[in-house]
């Protein structure tokens, strides 16, 4: 068994599709556990063969995609001496994951919502015994089936959570707001959400070719619609809101890595 996935939820099954449609591995050399029911579903619709605890030691490496609470309870189960581990929980660091399971062969990441789609930014990182084990190139190449990777220093990773993995959420409720903004002025409501979701789209793109602040001075004309628009954000604090997102989350991101 090439890959086992603990945890088959919404990024667990993402990740096992973008590895299956990039043909990265085959559906019989992944090995999926979650609950009973969840296992079996996942299981019949992609061809990945359902596992029990003990079939755990047999597997090169192990995925694990569950709630950070999770570990300390489930660790002792899954600990072997001979496989390497690949972990998507917030806040969880390699020194607490090297700890818990007995292995240096650890490898920490931090995907986004976006893996559904294949379009996550994915930061990774792992110590020297992760690189000589290969674990962390397999890491890289299983990430990039589901968008960018990104090689970070650990101590940054707090922060890459708390702005690229939350950042889906904070900039849906933008789009929302958008949408809302154009119903109160007369735009039908599903007419709106369209358009929100299409200007950000289009404006991701701009954003891959120009300097933030050259794509807002160029929108803005003397006098026009949007520099009075970008007052009343300013007005609003929107801008500082923002970053104060980003802190409050990279400060949860502390407190779920702390070891209890």
């Amino acid at each position: 068994m090439k890959l086992a996935i603990v945890g088959v939820g919404k990024m667990g099954k993402s990740i096992l599709e973008g590895l299956l449609r990039a043909e990265m591995l085959e559906p019989g050399e992944i090995g999926i556990l979650d609950t009973p029911e969840r296992t079996q579903a996942v299981a019949q619709e992609t061809g990945a063969r359902p596992l029990h605890l003990e079939d755990l030691r047999r597997c090169e490496r192990i995925l694990l995609s569950v709630q950070p609470k999770d570990l300390a309870g489930l660790a002792p189960q899954i600990a072997h001496p001979n496989v390497g581990y690949i972990s998507i929980m917030a806040g969880v660091s390699t020194a607490v994951l090297s700890r818990r399971l007995g292995t240096r062969r650890v490898v920490r990441c931090m995907p986004n919502l976006a893996a559904t789609i294949g379009k996550s930014s994915t930061a990774v990182t792992g110590p020297r015994e992760a690189e000589e084990a290969g674990d962390l190139q397999f890491a890289r190449a299983l990430f990039a089936t589901v968008g960018d990777v990104y090689d970070l220093p650990e101590r940054l990773f707090d922060a890459f959570t708390g702005m690229s993995a939350s950042a889906p959420a904070y900039v849906a409720v933008v789009a929302e707001a958008l949408a809302d903004g154009g119903v109160k002025q007369g735009i039908p409501r599903a007419q709106a959400l369209r358009l929100a979701a299409d200007v950000l789209i289009a404006t991701g793109e701009l954003l891959r070719r120009k300097h933030p602040a050259v794509l807002k001075d160029e929108v803005s004309s003397p006098g026009g619609t949007t520099i009075h628009g970008l007052a009343a954000l300013e007005a609003r604090g929107v801008r500082a809101a923002l970053m104060e997102a980003v802190e409050a989350a990279t400060l949860r991101g502390h407190e779920l890595g702390k070891d209890e």
